[in-house]
């Protein structure tokens, strides 16, 4: 699969694509530091990424800000985005599925933990057939 990954935090970053590595099937991670640099990614000629896996608290642009612009495309509206996010607020969780997301997964503080999740979400969409179409 082809994942656009929108994260500022490096750390985190070097989680996600060492867990990736790690995995049997082989993806393809678009890296992109804030909302600002990910619409740019996605306005290019680039292919569009199977699905997006969003911060939420991310300078330039905040993940719901992203989210609000991502909808009101024609076309990138229909991009699977899941919320991969430190935040346990209620209001974020709400607003968001408002937006439309495919996904809230809070980051657990356990690598292995992490690790788990986030083979849980690939191995879902790898078989989704939204992102076969």
């Amino acid at each position: 699969m082809n994942i656009l990954f929108i994260e500022d935090d490096t750390i985190e970053t070097m989680k996600l694509l060492r867990t990736v590595s790690k995995l049997e099937s082989k993806h393809n991670i678009t890296e992109a530091k804030n909302g600002e640099e990910a619409i740019n990614f996605l306005k290019s000629d680039a292919d569009l990424p199977d699905i997006i896996l969003l911060d939420l608290n991310m300078p330039k642009m905040s993940g719901i800000e992203f989210l609000q612009i991502l909808k009101k495309d024609d076309v990138m509206k229909y991009l699977p985005t899941i919320i991969l996010t430190t935040s346990e607020n209620r209001a974020d969780l709400l607003e968001c599925y408002k937006i439309g997301i495919a996904g809230y997964v809070l980051k657990p503080l356990k690598y292995d933990d992490y690790e788990q999740k986030i083979r849980k979400v690939l191995d879902y969409w790898e078989t989704n057939e939204l992102v076969k179409a």
